[in-house]
C-alpha cells in the first residue's frame, strides 16, 4: 500500500486545482489563473513544493518546465473526499450525504433527485 501524501496548504490546493483543471501548466500558466496571484517566485516555490511532496511531476519542454499531476483527477477527488468523511463525519457516508442534502436542497432538481436514487439503488444492489 502507497503512503499517503502530505496535507496541503491552501496555497498548494489552489495550484494543484489549477493544474488539474488545465491537464498540466506551466508556472506562468498557474500565476495567471490565480485569484490574488503572488510572485513568480512563489508560484515556481509552491510547483516545487507540490512536486517534493509526490502531487506534481515535472516534464521539461524546451526552455519551460511543465507540471502534471502524478495521479489522475478521480483517483485523488476519491482520496479527497475519504479524508473529508473521516475527518468531519466519521466515516459516514449517510452523514454527509445528509449534510450535502441540507445544504442545497432547492438546489437539486427532479431529475437529479431521481439520478442519486438510481445511483443509491444500483449501488445497494452491488452491495455497496
Amino acid at each position: 500500500m502507497s503512503r499517503a501524501k502530505p496535507r496541503l496548504s491552501r496555497r498548494e490546493q489552489e495550484i494543484l486545482d489549477i493544474v488539474y483543471a488545465r491537464g498540466h501548466a506551466t508556472a506562468a500558466e498557474v500565476r495567471e489563473a490565480m485569484h490574488d496571484a503572488p510572485t513568480d517566485a512563489a508560484v515556481r516555490t509552491t510547483l516545487r513544493i507540490l512536486v517534493a511532496k509526490g502531487h506534481l511531476r515535472i516534464e521539461q519542454d524546451g526552455p519551460r518546465y511543465d507540471y502534471w499531476p502524478t495521479v489522475p483527477a478521480d483517483t485523488a477527488r476519491r482520496s479527497e473526499l475519504r479524508h473529508v468523511l473521516r475527518t468531519f463525519f466519521g466515516g459516514s457516508t449517510e452523514s454527509a450525504l445528509a449534510t450535502l442534502l441540507d445544504l442545497a436542497p432547492a438546489t437539486l432538481s427532479v431529475d437529479a433527485r431521481r439520478r442519486l436514487k438510481r445511483l443509491i439503488d444500483k449501488a445497494a444492489k452491488q452491495g455497496r
